[in-house]
This record gives structure tokens, sequence and C-alpha cells, in this order.
């Protein structure tokens, strides 16, 4: 017979299945959670070694783009030397109106002096206190506002007159450097009209000075190619006869083509084949010697060329002595009929050359295999005029008391009386010229800086004394450097004129006399794009730099930060100086770590920048992690402090203001002038889309 379980077993039994599922189900999670995790563990090993080879397969690409840039760089190269002539013939031809200047001379700018002082308003000098003062007490305050008003009418007045005086004195000066400087445009002008009428009359001097002109300023050669030439005029035959110097072998690239090796992680060049670049090079000398006639030619709009007897040569070792020679490669005398019947587009250079001209090319101009010249300047019978070769002395290199001596007779060239001061007790000056010229004439006092770097604006103040000990009407400081936007901002105005190393020579050629900057007028050797160090003289100056203090109001948080370009685009990333790259490659800019007073500031060697670059862009940008909120409105006053080496503030740069929702704004830029120098021009473009924006548009690579 059954019996039926007390209710406590039950109870029991039910308490036992319960711990019994509660520990299964503890199980069952722990399991769940290991094998979560071995699959998360799984998943980041996936993502690791994606990750690695997405950054390798990343690495390759970017090493395979640049073996691609550089074989097409190579490829370009090449295109160029073989569209030489091509591209040389629809250069257009030179004329003598282009050494002509035009009679401009920059306006007037007084600045602050243009405006007048503003005189006190009398309705705001009105008695203090109300009604409830007395009549005594309101009397006695209107005799104190009355009396306010007319002592700051009174100093008002005086600075007004003072403002005026400052602003005849100036405009006199202006007067007078203006003045002289159209005489000197005038006299130029003049001088070549003068050459212009001695051409037409067959004169030799005329014509290997016009005709060299000519050559150097032709537009159709590249920067690569040399332009060293010597020439003379045979007036009786009408026919030029020139030495020019051609290319070295090293222009045609020796290898083809550039591949990635992943295996090696290098690059590997392909050479390219002897016979090619062999071709090539042949091909290019003959396109030289066809272009030279042809820019000959073109520029002959007085009918003084008849003929022309051309020899080109490189400047290279001599194999049958070892000796540095000028060794001709080409020879060709071309007589203008048959020069005018070509069509130098379509033709084959060296066929053009050899058959048609009946020249001579050398077979193996790789190895310097001399052709015999035909007619050489040395054969005319007259004076030989050379231009870029070592037969100008190097101004660099020059002895100090000769170079003092060759700018006194180029300032005698210049019709003016000049001598050299004693070496000692000179009062800081070199040379001593008198222009006998009525009205702007009188005494001109000329320093003498034989330097590599830019003169330092101290230099440029030193001379404002001595012009003023000296009683003199003009100073002259000439340098075979530049100038920095220090000195010429200081020298604006005053009976001061700077005269930069390209301007010296550029003088000397004209007045006939000969100088040269070094190896082809920027001074000395060095990496591609750098400057070197200078080579001081006694008493030279150290290299020169400026400091950029950047200053604003509102308490926006701003990074300024500088791109170093050649036009528009940035040199390389390493020329972008921000907070994460605080210098360029060459140390010519560099932020500076404690800019106080100044909120923020750069130092800037000018001399020192690549000479590639021709601008140096000044950029500031809303820090982001600061407010990432933030706009420009709050950028405003703004400011730059132009700085000397020793802290001497030299000018103020006025920058634009920031404008609501833009993060981003070009302050202004630092523009190479010709002369070599510097000129500041004002920015004010703005970013929505912060430094990133910006910069892209510089050609910085954003990843």
């Amino acid at each position: 017979m059954s019996r039926r379980s007390s209710g406590l077993a039950g109870i029991w039994a039910e308490a036992q299945r319960q711990q019994q599922r509660q520990r299964e189900a503890q199980l069952r999670s722990q399991v769940q959670r290991q094998r979560d995790a071995e699959r998360k563990q799984r998943a980041h090993e996936r993502d690791m070694a994606r990750g690695h080879r997405e950054q390798q397969a990343a690495y390759r690409r970017h090493r395979e783009a640049d073996a691609r840039r550089r074989t097409e760089e190579l490829d370009a190269r090449v295109a160029a030397l073989g569209g030489l002539l091509a591209a040389g013939c629809r250069a257009p031809a030179f004329r003598s109106a282009a050494l002509v200047r035009p009679e401009q001379i920059e306006a007037f700018a007084p600045g602050p002096l243009a405006r007048p002082l503003a005189m006190p308003d009398p309705n705001q000098y009105q008695a203090q206190g109300g009604w409830g003062l007395g009549a005594h007490r309101r009397a006695q305050a209107q005799d104190e506002a009355r009396a306010r008003f007319e002592r700051d009418w009174h100093a008002a007045q005086a600075a007004e007159q003072q403002r005026q005086r400052q602003l005849a004195t100036y405009r006199q000066q202006y007067d007078q450097w203006a003045g002289a400087q159209l005489a000197e445009i005038r006299r130029h002008n003049a001088a070549i009209a003068e050459m212009a009428a001695a051409l037409r009359d067959g004169d030799p001097d005329a014509a290997v000075e016009y005709f060299s002109a000519a050559l150097y300023a032709s537009s159709a050669w590249p920067e690569a190619m040399p332009r060293q030439l010597s020439a003379a005029y045979d007036p009786s035959g009408r026919q030029l006869v020139v030495n020019w110097e051609l290319p070295a072998y090293d222009i045609v690239p020796e290898a083809k083509s550039v591949r990635y090796v992943p295996s090696a992680d290098q690059d590997k060049e392909t050479a390219r084949p002897v016979a090619q670049r062999r071709a090539l090079y042949r091909d290019v000398l003959a396109q030289c010697l066809l272009l030279v006639l042809r820019d000959l030619f073109a520029a002959d709009e007085f009918g003084a060329l008849e003929s022309v007897a051309l020899n080109g040569f490189v400047d290279d070792h001599d194999p049958a002595t070892g000796r540095r020679a000028e060794i001709v490669l080409a020879t060709v005398m071309a007589a203008r009929p048959a020069f005018a019947a070509l069509n130098l587009e379509q033709v084959n250079a060296v066929d053009c050359l050899v058959d048609g001209l009946r020249g001579q090319l050398s077979v193996r101009p790789d190895q310097r295999a001399a052709v015999r010249p035909g007619r050489l300047p040395g054969d005319v019978g007259g004076d030989v005029v050379t231009h870029g070769g070592d037969d100008e002395p190097d101004l660099y290199t020059m002895d100090p008391i000769a170079f003092e001596s060759l700018v006194a007779d180029l300032f005698r060239a210049m019709g003016m009386r000049a001598v050299t001061t004693q070496r000692s007790n000179d009062g800081g000056v070199d040379v001593e010229a008198d222009d006998p010229t009525p009205i702007r004439g009188g005494k001109i006092v000329v320093q003498v800086k034989r330097y590599r770097n830019t003169v330092p604006p101290t230099a440029v103040r030193d001379l404002y004394g001595t012009v003023q000990d000296a009683g003199a009407n003009k100073g002259v400081l000439v340098t075979t450097s530049g100038f920095g936007p220090g000195s010429r901002t200081f020298a604006n105005g005053k009976p001061l004129e700077l005269v930069s190393g390209g301007e010296l020579v550029d003088l000397l050629h004209r007045h006939g006399l000969r100088g040269r900057l070094g190896d082809g007028g920027s001074g000395a050797s060095g990496g591609p794009g750098r400057r070197p160090a200078p080579e001081r003289a006694a008493g030279e100056q150290p290299v020169d730099h400026n400091v950029l203090g950047m200053s604003w109001s509102g308490a926006v948080a701003v990074d300024v930060c500088a791109l170093v370009c050649r036009g528009s685009r940035v040199l390389s990333d390493d020329h972008f100086v921000f907070y994460n790259n605080p210098g360029t490659p060459e140390g010519a800019v560099r932020s500076v770590g404690d800019a106080a007073p100044d909120k923020a500031a750069l130092r800037v060697a000018f001399d020192a920048l690549p000479e590639r670059a021709d601008r140096l862009v000044l950029v500031a940008a809303v820090d982001p992690v600061a407010d990432p909120r933030a706009d420009l409105s709050g950028f405003t006053d703004a400011g730059i402090r132009l700085l000397d080496a020793s802290g001497t503030e030299l000018d103020r740069l006025e920058v634009s203001d920031g404008r609501p929702g833009e993060t981003a704004l070009v302050l202004g830029s630092f523009r190479r002038r010709a002369t070599g120098d510097w000129d500041f021009v004002i920015g004010g473009k703005g970013y929505a889309g912060g430094l990133e924006a910006l910069v892209q548009e510089y050609g910085i690579e954003v990843a």
C-alpha cells in the first residue's frame, strides 16, 4: 500500500532542483563568457592582421606611387629636352623696347602723416553737475570745462602743426628721391636709344651689347641651361661671331625609369641605354645651336645681321691634357636667307644643323670629341666681349680695395666725380661721389658691403647717420647680396638708395664694366635650393634674421603657422611650420617658444630660405583642441611686429581680422622680388574648413 510523501520532502526536493538549475545556468554563463572572450580575441587578431596587411599595402602603394612620380619626372625632363627647339620657337622675339624702363615712380605714401588730427569738440567739454548746484559752483564748473577745452585745443593745434611740418619734410625728401629716380630712368632710356642708333650705323660695340642682351633675355632657355658667351661683330660683312656654352652630358638623365622592389624594400633605377642617351645629347646640342641662331635673327630689328658664325663649346677637362678648357662640340656658319627658309618647329635638329646648314657636330660629344671651329670671335680683329664666364671678376672674391675701386669706377662711368676714401678715419664712407647735375646733384656718400648674406638693417641705419653727419645729399649702400624687408622699410622716404648684388652686376654691364656674382649670380655653391654659410670678410656681419611677433585681441586660441612656397605650392611637407613641425629642414623658419610680449612669434632668416622659394605665407587657424566650436570672429586688431635680430622693432605689418564662420585665415605673405629682396603683401582669404582646408590648397596632402 503506497504512502504519500510529506510536504517537507517536496519542498526540499524543489529547492535541490532550483540549486541545480542555478549551478547549470552559472556554468552555461561562464562557458558563454569564455566563448565570447575567445571570439573577441580571434576577431581582434584578425583585425590586427588585416590592419598590418593594410599598412603594408598602403606603404607599398606609397613607394610605388613615389617610384612612378620619379619616372614621370624623368620622362618629363626628356620630353622637355626633346622639345627644346619647338618650345623656344614659340617664345616672343627680343626687341630693344624690352630694355626701355617705364617712367613710373612709386607714388607718394605718407601713411598716417596724411591724416589731419581731429580737433577737440567743445560739446564734449560740458560742466559737470546739475541744477542742484549753486550758481557760484555752476560758474566755477563751466570755467573749468572751458579751461580744459582750451588746453586740449592748443595741444591739438601744436600737434597738427608738427604733423604738417613732418609731412612737408617727408614730401620734400620724396620729391628729391622721385626726381633722382626719374632722371636715372631717363638716362637709361637715352642710353638705349643711343645704342639703337649706333647699331643702325653698324657700331661693333653696340651690336655685341644688343645681341648679347637678346640671348640673355630670351625666355626660350630652361634654367638648367648655361648662358656664357664670347662675341665680336664684323661690320664689313655684317656678321656676328659667337662662342656659346653648351650643356654638359649630365643634362640627359642617366636613369630611364624607377620601380619599387618590395622584397628588398628599395627603389631600383633602370639605366637609360647608352646609345639612346648619346643620341639625345647630340640632339640637344643641335637644338641649342639652332635656338641661338633663331634668337639672334629674330631679335635683329635693325637689319644688322647678314650671317652668324656660331661655335658651341662645353667648359670641361680636355681629354688630351686633363686641363679645363673650352671644347668646341659643334660649329655652324648660317646666312640669313638660308636660315629664314627653315621651318624650325618641324626639323630634325641634327639633320638640320649638319645637312641643312652644313655645320659640324661631334660624333661622340659624351666623350668630348671636339670639332674644328669655324670663325672665332678673336679672328674678327676687334675687341671680344665676354659675358657670364670666368673672365669676369667674381665680386665675392675680389680684393676689398679693388672692389671699392670698381664701385668708384661705376660712379665715374655714370658721369659723376668719385674717389675712394682712406682706409682709416673714413667715417664709414668707402667712396665719395659728387653728382654735378643741377638741382638734384650734390654730395653722395657710398658704403660698400661685400656680403654673401642679407645686409642687416643696422647697416642701413648707420648709413643714414653717416649721411646726416657728413651733410650729404644722399647715401648709397652697395652690396653683393640683398636687403631684407626691415632695411627697405627703414630706407623708404629717406635720402638713401640700396643697390643689391643683382642690380650692381646689371649696372656694371650697362656701363661697360665687368663683374659677376660667384658661379652664376646667386653666390656660392651648396646643396640644391640652399644658400651656403657665408665666408666672412673682415667686419662682415653674421647671418641676419628677423622675428615676426604676432598679436591680436580676443580670447580665441589661435595657432600661427608658416608655409615656404614657390608660387602657391609649398616646397615640401617639411616646409610647413606648425605645432607638430617647429622648423624647416634648413632652419630658415622656426617657431619661437617664448613669444612675450607677443602672443606668437616666428624667427625667419630670409637669406637662408631655399633659392627656389619665392614666398613665405603666414596663416592663422583656430586651435580645435582648445575650443572646437570657436571661429575667428574673435580674432581682431591683429598685427605683426617686424623685429631685427636684436629685438628692435622695424615696422608693424597690418593683417586682416577674422570673420564669423571661418576657422583659418591667410594673414599675408613675404614675396621675393627680382632683386632678391622681400616685400610683405597682406592676405585676407579665409577658410571654413580650418587649417586642413587651407594647407590642402597649398599642396599638402592631409591623411
